[in-house]
């Protein structure tokens, strides 16, 4: 599984011969352009045999894990792999400087050559050399299986196909808590529709997929005059799989059509149409993994009015979309009773009735737990458990070791040939990405916006067109989901992923990988036993009490450190990271309490990703100007007031993060602070993100040339600057999020003219009235705070017909709010707090007609239950906070609210 570091190799030689690298280093090495071209030729045929090993290993079958030889000539390649790139590193950070300084830098690090050049020249000949050698080794001593031939099935398809056969044959008694997924299975295929329906079992792999269908499938297919059932992979071919339904087809019939093996795909499709056209059939394509395959085979499967079905199973959302809504049905994880009644099932004899020893019962539900309801993984462990001693002391082994089971036991294979398959099939793009979400603890919530600047530091991300490097990742993000590698947890209010995590059992199939491919190591310190000497370019640390240099050998190697506990020794960490790991790509460290960047840092001339976030930080050295590839400097929360001049430098830049959060609660107008950029800002022209900014003359004029911009929030914003500001606001074509605030409780915010596509809105300050005419259609989310308004604004934000959130904070000072019929239609949430002088709230019925999340917060004058509350009919969230008691007994006896199952109070002090 060594494609994903060939690949990131591929890619960095890339960079290193495109253009603008070409450039520079002809411009900077003029006296040396023999050597110079001698050391490109060298890095393109490198990248050349890269490439041809690349494609080579990702036909080699899984098996091959396994095979010594094979294992040690990976290891050795993935290591030559690891030198190039420390080779293409160091000529990237030469062409980046100026050749006095890259010079002297080089010499400092411990060149004894003057001839820098020659001397990278020299290593890259013997990396070549090297590489050669390999290719020759892998012949004479290597023997491996190669799945690339598509006549023959790869042998973990081979074993995955056994095991569907298996699933088969399974009882009904057999089936556990699909009792609602067979009921409705059977309802659609006995439905009086007498369209050909087609119906999507879906899931990730080893839900039960193919054990459901063959379950259903034997029952219902006498309803039928003809059925058949075909199992697709990927691999599979279209006049094989049009073969095997006519073979399947014809049974217990005349013998099959003569000369069908000289049959061409048209002719096939032609016989199985003339056979279909006048017979209701039901036909169960298994295990489809390629939304093509399915239209290939619909060309074939006749429209007859003869209430016909095809079902189809797949853990691929693609292929279920094949299916109308209505007709899907989507396999979950098994309940905690369900899983352990399979658990019980598989591992205690019917002797027993199948009961679970008392004085085990616990540690058994302890080991049932950690196969987070996959039916697959259950009965492989129960099976594993049947066998075995039922004593407290063999329990407790597997329990510890379970991990180790599903990844080494060779009864636990089929279990792991199931999950592997979604690995491997996976594009070649998404397997660092994959790979990389493993290092991170079990259940770990990601959030996309995050995940998609470090996979893009990392260099996982591709250009595709016009599209950004983060709107790439968000593809691959939902790549991930559709093949169902990743659980959606929950959507932002236009329907775009905003969190999710990684399921268990993969993640321990993905962590094996990752320790075999070198590709990272998440370290724990309890279970590494306090020392790591494991190789890898990338480092997750969930848990550390010693030292960095005490506990992981090897830094020199790491391009990447993430640290997850925010508790461990960080004095030393930044200073240590400086001076040994020169090629450092991504800095995650969040959170820990450090105090200083040293001046060093900007010797990590490849850093692309820097997060102080949360951290006692309060200067950034001037060394930072240096950070010429850095893509993301985050510094939210930090002590940071003012960011060096040579900041702006930092052309590639594309998030900025430097806001300090001074009340939490933000019920004050200076909630936050920014930092302040006065002159050069309009170079940093990469910036999508920009939170936040000290409003000043300049930095307000510049920010106009700042059009690549996502995200901005302002601080310190006067009435003298909003023309201007508006001016610049306009240029920004792409702008989703704005946050604008007033530098004091004084200062009117006119903004006459706002983004068109800005979704996400927030005004802290007094507003002058022109501001509610520039508000356009495309607002999904409003924030108004400290506005100061005389007016119901209610009338003028009603035609925000697009409205989803609308947060209200000390913006009014009138007595009545009323939300007139059909006002709002598509708000979801909405939050009154701080009205100090509001008594009146009406609903009046056709208003707010979807909202599900009602806050009102600190209404002191309001002394009676809103009325028209009862015409909310699709709230499920009802809050009240800061409220007397007596007021709580009128809200009680409001039949809409006191039969709600989600509704809270606080009291006022």
């Amino acid at each position: 599984m060594a494609e994903a570091v060939i690949l990131s190799t591929v890619l960095k030689i890339g960079v290193a011969l495109g253009n603008k690298a070409v450039q520079q280093a002809n411009s900077q090495f003029q006296k040396f352009i023999t050597q110079l071209t001698e050391l490109q030729g060298r890095m393109g045929r490198i990248r050349s045999e890269l490439r041809l090993m690349h494609g080579f290993l990702c036909r080699v079958d899984i098996r091959n894990l396994k095979n010594q030889n094979y294992g040690i000539w990976v290891q050795e390649l993935r290591m030559l792999a690891h030198k190039i790139e420390d080779i293409v590193d160091e000529y990237l950070y030469l062409i980046g400087h100026k050749h006095d300084t890259g010079w002297g830098t080089y010499l400092k690090k411990g060149f004894k050559q003057p001839n820098v050049m020659l001397s990278l020249n020299r290593i890259a000949k013997e990396a070549e050399v090297n590489l050669a050698y390999l290719f020759q080794a892998k012949d004479r001593w290597v023997t491996v299986v190669d799945g690339g031939n598509s006549s023959d099935s790869s042998y973990i398809v081979e074993r995955s196909q056994h095991l569907a056969s298996i699933s088969r044959s399974l009882v009904e008694e057999d089936l556990v808590g699909v009792d609602k997924s067979r009921e409705k299975l059977e309802k659609m295929l006995a439905g009086d529709d007498l369209e050909r329906c087609v119906i999507a079992l879906h899931g990730m792999g080893g839900l039960g997929k193919t054990a459901l269908a063959a379950n259903v499938y034997k029952k219902e297919r006498g309803k039928f005059e003809c059925h058949a059932w075909v199992s697709i992979s990927q691999t599979y071919s279209i006049k094989d799989v049009l073969k095997y339904l006519i073979t399947e087809l014809y049974k217990g019939r005349n013998s099959t059509p003569a000369n069908m093996d000289h049959m061409d795909t048209k002719d096939l499709q032609d016989e199985l149409k003339a056979f279909l056209d006048d017979k209701k059939y039901l036909i169960v394509l298994d295990d489809v993994w390629d939304p093509e395959a399915v239209n290939d085979l619909f060309r074939a499967l006749v429209q007859n009015q003869k209430s016909s079905r095809v079902l189809v199973t797949t853990r691929i959302d693609g292929v279920a979309h094949h299916a109308l809504q209505d007709r899907r049905i989507t396999l979950e994880a098994l309940s905690r009773d369900h899983s352990w009644e399979l658990f019980c099932k598989m591992g205690f004899s019917r002797d027993t009735n199948h009961k679970c020893p008392i004085e085990l019962e616990e540690l058994a539900q302890e080991i049932v737990s950690k196969c987070k309801g996959i039916p697959l993984a259950i009965v492989a462990v129960g099976r594993l458990l049947f066998v075995r001693d039922k004593t407290r002391e063999e329990f407790k082994r597997i329990h510890d070791q379970l991990e180790w089971e599903l990844v080494n036991n060779p009864s636990m294979e089929h279990v792991r040939n199931i999950l592997y398959l979604s690995y491997i099939y996976l594009p070649t793009h998404l397997k660092s990405c994959f790979l990389y979400c493993s290092l991170f603890p079990e259940d770990y919530l990601f959030r996309r916006k995050k995940l998609a600047r470090l996979w893009t530091a990392e260099g996982f991300i591709e250009e595709r067109g016009a599209s950004t490097l983060e709107e790439v990742a968000e593809g691959y993000m939902k790549e991930l989901l559709h093949r169902n590698m990743l659980q959606l947890v929950e959507r932002n209010l236009f329907g775009r992923i905003k969190k999710f995590r990684m399921h268990d059992i993969l993640r321990e199939l993905a962590v094996d990988l990752c320790q075999n491919d070198c590709f990272g190591v998440a370290y724990e310190e309890e279970k590494c036993g306090g020392y790591l000497e494991k190789d890898g370019r990338r480092l997750v640390i969930h848990n550390l009490k010693k030292d960095i240099d005490q506990s992981i050998s090897s830094l020199h190697q790491l391009r990447s450190i993430t640290a997850l506990d925010d508790s461990m020794p960080s004095f030393t960490l930044l200073p240590l990271l400086s001076e040994k790991t020169r090629y450092m790509t991504v800095l995650e460290l969040a959170g820990l309490p450090i105090e200083k960047i040293p001046y060093a840092i900007g010797d990590l001339f490849n850093l692309r990703h820097l997060s102080l976030r949360n951290s006692k930080v309060k200067m950034v050295p001037e060394s930072i100007e240096k950070l010429s590839n850095l893509l993301t400097l985050d510094l939210y929360n930090s002590d940071v007031h003012k960011l060096p001049r040579g900041i702006v430098k930092l052309k590639k830049i594309r998030h900025l993060f430097a806001q300090k959060i001074i009340d939490p609660s933000a019920r004050v107008l200076l909630w936050s602070s920014g930092v302040s950029v006065s002159k050069g800002l309009g170079n940093l022209t990469n910036l999508q993100t920009l939170q936040a900014l000290v409003a000043e003359n300049e930095s307000v004029r510049q920010l106009g040339e700042l059009r690549q911009l996502r995200s901005l929030r302002l601080c310190n914003v006067k009435r003298l600057y909003c023309e201007c500001l508006c001016n610049s606001l306009v240029q920004m074509q792409f702008l989703s999020f704005l946050d604008v605030i007033a530098s004091d409780g004084n200062e009117v915010l006119w903004l006459n003219a706002l983004p068109s596509k800005v979704q996400k809105l927030y005004l802290r300050g007094q507003l002058d009235k022109e501001t509610f005419k520039a508000l356009g259609q495309n607002l999904y989310e409003l924030g108004l705070n400290l506005s100061q308004l005389i007016e119901d604004p209610l009338p003028s934000l009603s035609r925000l017909t697009n409205l989803a959130e609308l947060y209200l904070n000390k913006a009014y000072c009138g007595k009545k709010l009323a939300f007139l019929k059909e006002w709002f239609p598509n708000l979801k949430t909405l939050q009154l707090k701080d009205l100090p002088h509001l008594d009146q709230l009406e609903i009046q019925e056709g208003s707010m007609a979807t909202l599900e999340r009602l806050f009102i917060v600190n209404l002191n004058s309001m002394t009676e239950v809103p009325p028209g509350i009862e015409f909310l009919v699709t709230l499920q969230y009802l809050c009240f906070y800061e409220i007397t008691p007596g007021f709580l007994t009128l809200l009680r006896q409001c039949p809409r609210i006191g039969g709600m199952r989600r509704f809270w109070h606080t009291f006022r002090d």
